[in-house]
């Protein structure tokens, strides 16, 4: 019979993957020998494989390129990095080695601009497209930019106030966006995003407030669907309104030159994971290419903002399984030695699933298993995956640690757990390790930060 957990993965799914392989029974990720890692550094574990950042942006600007040929497009495609995905230094200084740009969400975003610019990484021909809404700091590190005379800045005007907030701050002639507000799918809870400005009312504001101000080019229109960019009727729909937009401005704006289709590529959540991106690329840009053929004007510029895919699946967690507590005849919790309330907020905040599995013990029998955090909080639990609504483990044996990772989790966890700061029921952030490769191609690891103690929460409350 096949009862060994290997059995059920490789019954399960095509497996071993690009990713994925094991040797001996134990788990490797990328060639990274995990339990190797967890021998070297303990659990719990975070920890980040920086050339995968770079193999994404790397596939992404070759996709899109190779279908500008393809389609013959007679534009260029520029690659943005979304910095609220993940702020690190780490992150920034890895993505920057591949010739691309920067989008920026808030006024501190402009603060890591500098630095970066500072140290050579971020040069005066980088674009950084400043979204979100601005107000006061945000608004004058904006401004500290284009008065140093970086160019390639460019806001994108979020409501009708903020280019007059700009223009209160600067006497500098300077390009800007505009952000289109989405209309969202129907199971969502509001109609239209709280972001950019309604498709009927943008031609409106250009002609009143940019078309008569020589101060202010227009050349970029900005659209993004909160659901990513996904292969259906809705998506396709928004972006042919998105498209009518463009065309119209396109034909009373001669500076218009961009648009800027947002992020949105999906990441692998499961080892069932299946989607076409170039199939998506193509589509996306053969009908921006058949509007504007149609419309009599020249195809824009393409612009993305990939942040999760830039670094999701550069990252993973792994965790102890401390103890088995069986609370009746069918339920069996694992409890690991950290909280996913702390390390993956997304689990139990929006029920977002990532890929979990064992790092050893694949050779034994499985069984199905909750997980629970450390926390004393009734939602610290991880329940189900991706693929199937329930979890299976090697047994638990207290003779032998099962150790599990969550993997593709480097977007937005460490920010909104709050990286180095207070956390729930004060259980600490974990160590965190940065695995690499030297110029022979060899692995080599670095540890980035120790875990958190005792005495970093009790400064931060004041004790």
């Amino acid at each position: 019979m096949n009862i060994k957990y290997i059995d059920l993965i490789e019954q399960t799914f095509d497996f071993p993957q690009q990713e994925f392989k094991v040797e001996n029974g134990y788990l490797q990720f990328h060639d990274i020998d995990l339990m190797q890692l967890v021998k070297m550094y303990g659990a719990p574990l975070k920890f980040t494989y920086l050339p995968k950042i770079s193999e994404n942006i790397i596939n992404a600007k070759e996709w899109f390129n190779n279908t500008i040929k393809k389609l013959n497009y007679n534009g260029k495609y520029h690659y943005c990095y979304c910095t609220k995905s993940s702020h690190f230094k780490y992150v920034l200084d890895e993505a920057l080695k591949n010739d691309i740009h920067i989008e920026t969400s808030s006024a501190f975003d402009i603060d890591i601009v500098k630095s970066l610019k500072k140290s050579g990484k971020i040069k005066e021909d980088t674009y950084v497209l400043c979204n979100g809404f601005k107000r006061d700091q945000y608004i004058a590190n904006i401004v500290s930019l284009i008065d140093g005379g970086h160019k390639n800045c460019i806001p994108i005007i979020d409501n009708y106030e903020e280019l007059d907030l700009i223009l209160d701050e600067t006497s500098s002639k300077f390009n800007i966006g505009i952000r289109i507000a989405s209309e969202e799918e129907p199971k969502f809870e509001f109609y239209t995003s709280r972001l950019g400005i309604g498709y009927k009312d943008i031609t409106t504001f250009y002609e009143k407030e940019v078309a008569t101000n020589p101060q202010v080019d227009l050349k970029m229109l900005h659209f993004f669907i909160n659901t990513g960019i996904k292969d259906n009727a809705y998506y396709w729909n928004e972006l042919t309104k998105c498209l009518k937009v463009y065309i119209a401005l396109k034909k009373i704006c001669p500076t218009l030159n961009s648009l800027n289709i947002g992020g949105g590529f999906p990441i692998k959540n499961s080892l069932a994971f299946d989607y076409d991106y170039e199939y998506m690329i193509e589509e996306i840009m053969g009908q921006i290419k058949i509007a504007c053929d149609e419309a009599g004007v020249d195809t824009p510029d393409i612009f993305t903002e990939f942040g999760s895919y830039t670094v999701g699946e550069a990252s993973g967690g792994i965790y102890e399984v401390l103890y088995q507590k069986k609370q009746n005849d069918r339920e069996k919790w694992n409890m690991i030695n950290s909280s996913f309330i702390t390390t993956l907020p997304d689990s139990w905040a929006i029920n977002k699933r990532f890929i979990m599995l064992p790092i050893n013990k694949w050779n034994d029998k499985y069984e199905r298993v909750l997980l629970g955090g450390l926390t004393c909080d009734s939602d610290d639990y991880y329940n189900s995956e991706q693929h199937t609504n329930a979890i299976y483990l090697p047994v638990y044996n207290k003779k032998e640690t099962l150790y599990i990772g969550f993997f593709n989790t480097g977007a937005y966890q460490e920010s909104i757990g709050g990286f180095g700061g207070l956390q729930h029921c004060l259980i600490p952030n974990p160590k965190h390790v940065l695995i690499d490769r030297n110029e022979n191609g060899d692995l080599t690891t670095q540890l980035f930060k120790e875990q958190q103690k005792s005495e970093e929460f009790l400064s931060i409350l004041g004790y």
